[in-house]
């Protein structure tokens, strides 16, 4: 069956979703695979979307001082921040950081390590979209995967995650081998005043909203188009898909057409989605895959400032 909507509270996470994932400052997180299979290692990692649409979109939850260890992606990674306070540090030895909070967004570089953590006081809340339909596996700095198998938790050959503690190593597998020095040397870094291109913050998205009519605004984020006409985006950086956000209070927009894969996803109040044939309501963290080639109507009727975000293959 063809899934286009994803309740939020029909979502079922993974609590083990990698290698890591028994190390203090790590378990206490729960992965969520909304569109597509992610990165998560976790073969059993349930996934509501299938469809491919050229990218992936995922959601991390986390208890304060727990996130992900250092690793690094083959594809763009943007963190889409809906609530908490959260630690982006970045490079082999993890040395660079920047503090970011809701409404923030950070696109990372490829080819480079990173890792995340909550220093809010409360469970936090991000979405995550990764690039292409697979984005391929997760690289680790050795010292993670040192630390993981001394809770038993280890990576096979093909990257396959086992427990040590419940599991042999099946025939024909050994255990994944961490990478160099010398490949680890290959990896790219960045100072924060070289990152910082790549972070929009609240205030640098509202300052380049536009204003497309019915009281509802948006902020173009990532792509160089939306509606296929040309626009600068706040990050220019070649992601593979675009990212605009929605913002009003009470409005509404009724001549959008989506010619390629797209994504609307909640990250305040309640939206109205209309298109030629059905009509959908997606409240806070509900995801809705529109039909490609389909006239769009959006409307959100509240009392406070509703924000939605909409990513669309390039």
């Amino acid at each position: 069956m063809n899934i286009r909507l994803a309740k939020f509270q029909d979502l079922t996470p993974s609590s083990l979703p990698f290698v890591e994932g028994k190390l203090e400052g790590h378990k206490e997180r729960k992965n969520y695979s909304i569109l597509g299979p992610g990165v998560a290692e976790d073969v059993n990692q349930s996934i509501k979307i299938s469809e491919p649409h050229g990218f992936n979109l995922g959601a991390v939850s986390a208890k304060p001082l727990n996130g992900s260890g250092l690793h690094s992606h083959l594809t763009a990674e943007v963190f889409i921040i809906y609530s908490g306070k959260w630690r982006f540090y970045w490079g082999s030895k993890g040395k660079d950081e920047t503090i970011l909070s809701a409404g923030d967004i950070i696109s990372m570089p490829t080819n480079m390590f990173r890792a995340f953590e909550n220093v809010g006081d409360e469970e936090g809340f991000i979405f995550v979209v990764l690039g292409g339909n697979d984005p391929g596996i997760v690289t680790w700095m050795p010292e993670v995967l040192e630390r993981a198998k001394q809770t038993g938790m280890a990576l096979l050959d093909d990257n396959s995650l086992i427990d040590l503690n419940s599991e042999e190593i099946p025939s024909g597998r050994k255990l994944l081998d961490p990478i160099s020095n010398d490949e680890i040397i290959k990896f790219d870094n960045y100072n924060l005043e070289q990152l910082q291109k790549n972070i929009c913050e609240v205030s640098k998205r509202i300052k380049n909203e536009n204003n497309i009519g019915n009281n509802i605004k948006i902020s173009h984020i990532l792509g160089e188009k939306f509606q296929n006409k040309s626009i600068t985006p706040i990050i220019q950086q070649n992601t593979g898909f675009n990212l605009t956000t929605f913002r009003s209070k009470k409005g509404i927009v009724d001549n959008l057409k989506f010619d390629q894969p797209t994504i609307l996803f909640s990250q305040k109040g309640k939206w109205k989605i209309e298109t030629e044939n059905s009509s959908y309501e997606i409240n806070y963290k509900d995801t809705f895959s529109v039909p490609v080639g389909s006239h769009v109507s959006i409307e959100t009727d509240g009392k406070h400032d509703s924000l939605l975000n909409c990513v669309s293959k390039v």
